[in-house]
């Protein structure tokens, strides 16, 4: 407030408590009574009434707004707030004065069942104000009636909620939720696939396996399914494999394997401190679905109309849900349905933006994951007004300065912000797609090591018996591939030798 205006209410005061303890003992003059009566009264509206005096030549704009945590606030008899700022900086860079009132109905803006504009909206309509600087959400039906600036502020539609209303207990199988389903089967995948190699190295490799007929390989695939197991305990298993390939894959699967348990266990860890994964409520469907929480919105405002225009089913079903009972889940204001969260089984649809800072400044709230109906807050001027092409220019330049961002940042700022969780969500394999490139690098090198390892045994073996170093190579896979058949014909050529 003016300082002037704090001084001339104190020497006022002051003057007339002098005046009355002069006259001791007699009655106070009524008209003296009066006098001070209306000096009070007329400090207080002052109070009441945010405004910027007309300069030199400036035009005077009546803003109307609504009381609104962080946009609108009362603090020490004067209103400050996100809107506040913006307003002051639009001041300062379009060269206008103006006078904030509050809106008398303490409504958005709405059709009444009379056909009138409730709220901001028909205060402009009924030109008792020139613009509205508020969290006004941009409507195709408010757009009809009035203009709107480009948007300052973007947001959705989310569902808030008590974070005791919606726990469940963990499930069962609660240690699985560190990675997705997607992850899972992929880790599955490549456990088969680098079991199936290892056992197929080690049949090809002449160092680790030299004498197919005469030696038992002892990387059979149960063997090798039980080696990979071992790697994912951290366990040292046998066998060892011997040959460069049979390591070359092993080595590349215990990396494999210590990567993936540091991101579980580190996955696991968020989860049990967020508790995200307790909600059983993500979506809207399954909001309508549930049957223990009661669930509205602000009564008249463009959530409303956005559930009663959607053509989606799950919408529909929940207006017809808030319209059949209207007088007992549609609220009137903001700050009662936070408080109605907080006190009953309720769920709360509304701006998820806002729903943000009350799931801030309330360590017991929380948003859905879900948000739905992009939508964006602007500020409302008469049709055709001169004022909306330039505020909108103005709120543009405030965005790439990055001022709005700066507003953004300063009243969402709150002492429960460091409270608050991070929202967690189950390891996607996008996140490893690093470790699974390297694992099936590392299997191709192996394979192509043992290729290696068989190629040179078969050239020296073609040296000896004077073969071409194919046809030697091809025997050596075979045999190594089909070492049961052989064994069992070499068994039976001798058993017809002994008879």
């Amino acid at each position: 407030m003016d300082k002037g205006l704090h001084f001339t209410f104190h020497v006022i005061t002051t003057m007339l408590l002098l005046r009355g303890s002069s006259q001791a003992g007699e009655k106070n003059d009524p008209k003296m009574w009066a006098a001070s009566k209306s000096v009070i009264s007329l400090f207080f509206d002052l109070q009441g009434t945010d405004s910027r005096g007309p300069g030199e030549g400036l035009p005077t704009l009546t803003v109307t707004t609504i009381l609104e945590d962080p946009y609108v606030m009362v603090r020490s008899a004067e209103l400050e707030g996100y809107c506040i700022d913006l307003l002051k900086a639009l001041a300062a860079m379009l060269h206008f004065s103006y006078k904030v009132k509050v809106v008398g109905d303490g409504q958005y803006g709405a059709v009444s069942s009379t056909g009138n504009w409730t709220g901001m909206i028909g205060e402009i309509l009924r030109q008792e104000a020139d613009i509205a600087v508020a969290p006004l959400t941009v409507t195709s039906a408010r757009e009809e009636v009035v203009s709107f600036t480009t948007p300052f502020l973007q947001t959705g539609i989310g569902i808030l909620l008590r974070k005791d209303t919606v726990s469940q207990e963990m499930s069962f199988f609660h240690f699985l939720a560190p990675f997705s389903k997607e992850t899972w089967t992929g880790l599955l995948f490549a456990y088969v696939l680098t079991c199936f190699c290892l056992f197929l190295v080690a049949r090809l490799s002449p160092c680790e396996w030299n004498e197919p007929k005469n030696e038992e390989n002892h990387f059979t695939f149960l063997n090798s399914l039980w080696f990979g197991a071992g790697a994912l305990a951290l366990q040292g298993v046998t066998p060892r494999p011997k040959a460069l390939s049979v390591r070359v894959i092993a080595a590349v699967w215990w990396l494999f394997t210590i990567a993936l348990l540091a991101a579980y266990i580190a996955n696991f860890t968020a989860l049990l401190s967020s508790g995200s994964e307790q909600l059983p409520i993500q979506t809207f469907e399954d909001l309508v679905k549930q049957r223990k929480l009661e669930f509205g919105t602000l009564e008249g405002s463009s959530t409303f109309y956005y559930f009663k225009n959607s053509k989606n089913p799950i919408h529909q079903m929940i207006y017809e849900y808030m319209d059949k009972r209207r007088d007992h889940v549609l609220v009137k204001t903001y700050q009662e349905a936070v408080q109605r969260v907080l006190e009953s089984s309720y769920a709360f649809i509304g701006e998820s933006i806002s729903q943000d800072l009350a799931a801030a400044r309330h360590c017991d709230l929380i948003r859905a994951p879900e948000v739905i109906g992009a939508r964006g807050f602007g500020i409302a001027t008469t049709q055709a007004s001169p004022w909306t092409k330039k505020l909108s220019v103005a709120v543009l330049k405030l965005r790439e300065s990055g001022d709005l961002d700066y507003l953004r940042n300063k009243w969402w700022e709150t002492s429960c912000l460091h409270k608050s969780r991070e929202r967690w969500s189950p390891l996607q394999p996008q996140a490893l797609g690093g470790l699974f490139l390297t694992l099936a690098v590392g299997l191709a090198l192996g394979v192509i090591a043992a290729v290696v390892e068989l190629s040179n045994k078969s050239r020296h073996a073609a040296g000896h018996v004077k073969k071409s170093c194919c046809s030697v190579f091809t025997e050596e896979m075979c045999t190594r591939l089909r070492i049961k058949e052989n064994t069992r014909q070499s068994q039976e050529s001798s058993g017809r030798a002994n008879a």
